[in-house]
């Protein structure tokens, strides 16, 4: 039961080229850093992302990006991450953009088995009748569009079939976490990191404080130990580094 592992760099020792990844965060907030710096170390590459962004400020998954690591990303924000935008539009990465809402639902229904589900979110837009460019040729032309996607009416209300999401490997952050791999996310990281973690077969989570078993209340418990199969306990230092993307002063 005891779930933890000497290094980040051991967590994802076995993730190996092609993979694919579901990994939590929302803007800067929660994103798995050290575990993600473990993956570009280990040089892995040709990765499948699911992530509502693809890093920012180049930390995060940007690491990847930039290295040319990442060759599909299925999220919901491109911001302002100009690389991200460069190899979309150059035709270097394949891009998979959907709601957010949408986006989080599919990484919740693959956890809890749900093939599939009905939404009204994207009926009447290219997200439901195909379309959307999911890879540029690199001259402006678009080499492969998203497919049609079945629509069926439900009391007079028309609702699009989205597929729920599974992936190789999911790595999420949390604050605090016990041996057995029971999380708790501290507000705004609760985003995705949940979500994440249970679209993953194989599930990581690197903790800012590692508690022994019994020391979290069940119920303030987010994600419990079954969807999480390894827990990295960070250093100080690793839990002091977190970055602003947008700082505002005022007088």
């Amino acid at each position: 039961m005891d779930k933890v592992v000497a290094s980040a760099l051991e967590a994802v020792g076995d993730v190996p080229d092609g993979a694919s990844l579901a990994v939590g965060g929302f803007g800067l907030s929660g994103v798995p850093n050290v575990l993600i710096q473990a993956l570009y170390e280990r040089g892995v590459s040709g990765l499948s992302v699911v992530s509502n962004n693809c890093g920012a400020m180049e930390t995060g998954l940007a690491v990847l990006l930039a290295a040319g690591r990442i060759g599909r990303v299925t999220g919901s924000y491109i911001g302002g991450n100009k690389e991200f935008a460069r190899q979309y539009l150059a035709g270097e990465l394949e891009v998979e953009l959907i709601p957010q809402g949408t986006l989080a639902e599919r990484l919740r229904a693959g956890g809890a088995g749900i093939p599939a589900f009905y939404t009204p979110a994207g009926v009447g837009t290219q997200v439901a009748e195909g379309g959307l460019p999911w890879r540029y040729d690199g001259s402006g032309a678009v080499a492969l569009a998203s497919p049609p996607k079945e629509v069926r009416e439900f009391d007079g209300t028309a609702y699009v079939l989205e597929r729920g999401i599974r992936t190789d490997f999911a790595l999420v952050r949390a604050a605090k976490g016990d041996r057995h791999g029971n999380l708790v996310f501290n507000k705004s990281t609760r985003n995705f990191n949940p979500l994440a973690a249970m679209a993953g077969r194989i599930t990581v989570a690197e903790v800012e404080e590692l508690v022994e078993p019994g020391a979290l209340d069940p119920d303030a418990v987010h994600l419990p130990g079954i969807f999480v199969q390894r827990v990295v306990a960070l250093s100080a230092q690793q839990v002091a580094d977190k970055k602003i993307e947008q700082r505002t002063v005022s007088s």
